[in-house]
């Protein structure tokens, strides 16, 4: 499953356009009895909307459709969360149709969410496999997960701000949004997907086999020519650390 070893599904339409589809879920973060990190179901809404976006974005689509799916009642749980997932559309500077599904059957003791979005791009501009021999690995934001993540705006991680930017900087290929399989993975996957290695690099500090949670820092491939210390400065105050070259 996943396109290339990305997180998304490549779909063809005709031979122009295909449809892009990328898919979170969410167990145990919450308010309810049995969840094991407490958060307001808002913000669980919108850092899961913002994995499932930024996968979609990231492989050079436009997202078009969103599905919520809350494995929980329509009050209190299913109206918070669906209020965290507009306010992350909102702040993407998104208006999508939305399918929404709630449990109105059985009480529920632990919150459960999955959110879908459903993109569409040329094949042409498909920015999945664009990685070359001699890009950098860079990494933008800092890997958080569970309960260091409590402020959808935390300076120090990615939001989809932050990746629309990206996708504009020349000499950027790949865009990985990076999850629970954390950077190092993520960006040997990149390598083996492009059929290169990937050389470490020794001064990087940032832990390269912690989740990142919610998608909480991007991975990017830049040609050798890319100026780090200028998009260091252009991305301030977000963390930028080289992870390593690709050969």
């Amino acid at each position: 499953m996943g396109y290339l070893g990305r997180d998304v599904e490549v779909v063809d339409l005709d031979p122009q356009q295909c449809l892009v589809i990328s898919c979170d879920s969410c167990g145990a973060i919450g308010q309810k009895e049995f969840d094991r990190v407490t958060v307001t179901w808002s913000i669980t809404g919108r850092l899961t909307a913002r994995v499932a976006l930024m996968e979609v974005l990231a492989a050079g689509a436009v997202p078009k459709a969103i599905t919520v799916a809350i494995s929980n009642e329509p009050n209190p749980t299913g109206e918070e969360t669906l209020k965290g997932v507009k306010e992350e559309l909102a702040a993407a500077g998104l208006t999508l149709p939305m399918a929404v599904s709630t449990e109105k059957n059985i009480p529920t003791l632990q919150t459960g969410l999955g959110i879908s979005v459903i993109g569409t791009a040329l094949k042409s501009q498909l920015r999945v496999g664009t990685l070359m021999t001699g890009d950098q690995i860079v990494c933008f934001g800092l890997p958080k997960v569970g309960p260091e993540i409590s402020d959808p705006e935390d300076s120090e991680i990615v939001h989809t701000g932050h990746l629309r930017s990206l996708l504009e900087v020349q000499g950027i290929h790949d865009i990985i949004p990076v999850g629970s399989r954390g950077i190092r993975a993520e960006a040997l996957q990149l390598a083996s997907a492009a059929g290169c290695r990937l050389i470490i690099e020794p001064s990087c500090t940032l832990d390269l086999d912690k989740s990142a949670g919610p998608s909480t820092c991007l991975l990017v491939s830049a040609s050798p020519q890319t100026d780090l210390e200028r998009l260091s400065e252009s991305f301030k105050p977000l963390f930028i650390n080289k992870v390593g070259d690709i050969l």
